[in-house]
């Protein structure tokens, strides 16, 4: 008997999705990561609606999964370990709701999971604030324009700069050390 292989879809916002996609990328298990839009009321935005912050809309990361080679769970440890989660004003240098973290979930045993953990993190103390980031229902997903698709790849050291010069790469340094992204 031939075994069907199960995909599910994951939802994150981190700030820029440029620095979202490659932690999840380079993971067993994921099919494909797509840089996009999601939570606003405008259909079809484009970066520069979003980035206008009149769409309603958030920089996100739709990951398409195996659950049979990487649970949801072990996506959400790496997603807290991408972003400031105590900050719901945006990412490092990145300001406004269009870059503000949100936990998008896909079915109710995602809603329990992201909850459960965003309170394991809380009660850890490992950050001296409350854990800001939202969790809210998926809305449609928007595929932001091809450059912004891959673009740890196709423009490695702009990537390499925007990640540093954010402040995002001494950030998850010096909070998760060599353990980020990693399962």
């Amino acid at each position: 008997m031939k075994s069907e292989k199960r995909q599910e879809l994951a939802t994150f916002a981190g700030g820029c999705f440029w620095c979202m996609v490659k932690p999840f990328d380079e993971m067993p298990g994921i099919k494909k990561v797509v840089s996009g839009y999601t939570g606003g009321s405008t259909e079809n935005p484009t970066y520069e609606q979003v980035c206008s912050g009149l769409t309603g809309h958030t920089e996100a990361v739709q990951i398409t999964f195996d659950p049979s080679i990487i649970s949801y769970g072990e996506l959400l440890e790496i997603y807290w370990m991408q972003i400031d989660p105590t900050d719901a004003g945006g990412q490092f240098y990145d300001r406004g709701d269009s870059y503000r973290p949100a936990i998008f979930y896909h079915n109710e045993e995602q809603r329990v999971l992201a909850e459960e953990s965003k309170q394991k993190l809380d009660e850890s103390k490992k950050f001296a604030d409350t854990i800001a980031v939202s969790i809210e229902p998926a809305k449609p997903f928007y595929e932001a324009e091809e450059y912004h698709q891959q673009f740890y790849q196709k423009n490695p050291e702009r990537y390499t700069a925007y990640q540093h010069g954010s402040g995002r790469a001494s950030f998850i340094e010096r909070h998760w050390g060599d353990q980020h992204g990693k399962k």
